[in-house]
């Protein structure tokens, strides 16, 4: 029995990577976890994955861009568990280039699945909390969004508004003992970044002083600190990047 036994814990874009990191981490400290994914084979995989290894994980497949397939998630957890204590806003995208190069189709996609996708998803889920007052939400931003970064000015500007997003829901629903935190990871090892190409993984690596990329696991101990019940944190944004920006 972990610290976060019987709570129904809910994580965007868990089907693979960092996603799929916090949902086992979460589970491992006894949290009954909701694979939430846009690609339905990938997200009832995963959910048969984590109960081959003994934990409570249910597969609804949601498209977090879309407000009915969000509200068709909601009802199926709460009709299975019939409540929500955490909620990690981790579905995102990236469609990088250089300012003047975007189109204006990739801005828009980044921003409704980065961004717009943590409206939908959190309204629904947060009148749950409300009702139980209680409830943990931590959203995925990036250091992107804290500093900018070279060919990603959609992902950097969803990223900066998502954390002003978690601030004022950390304001707006303090009094329903709800917090709500960001973690901004910097350079972490997924598929993503492996395709950026050894000469470029070089030179970032070189910027970090722990001369390492993260993992997935590193962000997900970040999400379990935040998600515990005792926690008196809120309206924050931790940085996990190896100490890239100091």
């Amino acid at each position: 029995m972990g610290m976060l036994a019987d709570q129904v814990a809910v994580v965007t874009g868990s089907g693979r990577g960092i996603g799929r990191a916090i949902s086992h981490a979460l589970a491992k400290e006894g949290a009954k976890v909701v694979i939430s994914d846009i690609n339905e084979e990938l997200c009832k995989q995963t959910a048969a994955d984590f109960e081959k290894d003994g934990f409570d994980a249910i597969a609804v497949p949601c498209n977090v861009t879309d407000s009915a397939s969000v509200a068709k998630m909601v009802e199926a957890i709460v009709a299975k568990w019939g409540r929500i204590d955490i909620l990690v806003n981790n579905a995102g995208i990236t469609r990088d280039n250089l300012f003047m190069r975007m189109s204006e189709e990739h801005w828009q996609a980044v921003i409704d699945t980065n961004l717009t996708s943590a409206f939908k998803v959190t309204q629904p889920i947060i009148k749950v909390m409300s009702k139980q007052r209680s409830g943990r939400i931590v959203n995925i931003a990036s250091t992107s969004g804290v500093h900018g970064n070279f060919g990603q000015v959609n992902y950097a500007a969803a990223k900066s508004g998502l954390i002003g997003f978690t601030k004022t829901i950390a304001l707006e629903y303090a009094s329903r003992n709800i917090t709500s935190n960001a973690i901004a990871p910097g350079f972490i090892d997924t598929d993503m970044t492996k395709a950026l190409g050894e000469e470029i993984i070089k030179n970032i690596l070189d910027r970090v002083p722990l001369k390492r990329m993260g993992t997935p696991e590193d962000i997900a101990a970040a999400v379990v600190f935040l998600a515990g019940p005792g926690s008196y944190v809120t309206g924050q944004v931790l940085e996990v990047s190896g100490g890239l920006y100091t």
